[in-house]
């Protein structure tokens, strides 16, 4: 089954961080997606990736640090500051896309969609795309 191997693939991480012209790890795509939509904590990210997928792709909560470090650390996302509305809501620490985060995921998601086109070319894929 495919996604088991996307899913072992997720489990592996690079020994440094990413600099210009690295691509991205897809759990690295995966959190840049989650927080392009909005601002979210590490569950949200978590939990958006799984509803998004419908559950085909699990970041662990290992693999989902790590990438945030990663992330942190190459300038793709800003740790937010947090509201002050509660006690629990000051206490998670929110994560922001940055401009170069966007273009980032922006360049990874033209890659992931020249790579359909070739998997549409190849007769890999239904007529539509879809499958």
């Amino acid at each position: 089954m495919p996604w088991r191997l996307h899913r072992v693939h997720l489990a592996m991480t690079r020994p440094s961080s990413p600099r210009p012209g690295d691509d991205l790890t897809p759990a690295m795509f995966h959190v840049l997606v989650a927080l392009a939509e909005r601002d979210r904590h590490g569950y949200a990210i978590m939990q958006a990736i799984d509803q998004r997928t419908g559950g085909r792709v699990e970041i662990g909560p290992g693999t989902l640090y790590r990438s945030i470090k990663r992330l942190l650390d190459a300038g793709l996302i800003v740790e937010r500051q947090p509201g002050r509305r509660d006690a629990a809501a000051s206490a998670r620490r929110e994560y922001r896309i940055t401009e170069r985060g966007r273009r980032a995921a922006a360049d990874e998601a033209r890659a992931l969609a020249q790579v359909v086109e070739w998997a549409a070319a190849g007769r890999l894929l239904p007529r539509g795309g879809s499958s």
